[in-house]
């Protein structure tokens, strides 16, 4: 398993907010999907010729 890119404790604190549970593999999707938001937000901005990633590229 690849390190995670969310602090699991802190999304789970957030669900048990809202009354519900979070799953380790849920977690784990999750940090998958940020990721993937990452690779594409970069690509966008290489793109636009720039070397770093702001919030229009998201």
């Amino acid at each position: 398993m690849a390190d995670l890119l969310v602090v699991q404790s802190k999304v789970r604190e957030l669900a048990k907010k809202a009354g519900l549970r979070f799953s380790g593999d849920a977690v784990v999707s999750l940090s998958n999907q940020v990721a993937d938001i990452v690779k594409k937000a970069g690509t966008r901005a290489k793109g636009n010729k720039r070397q770093t990633i702001k919030a229009q590229d998201i």
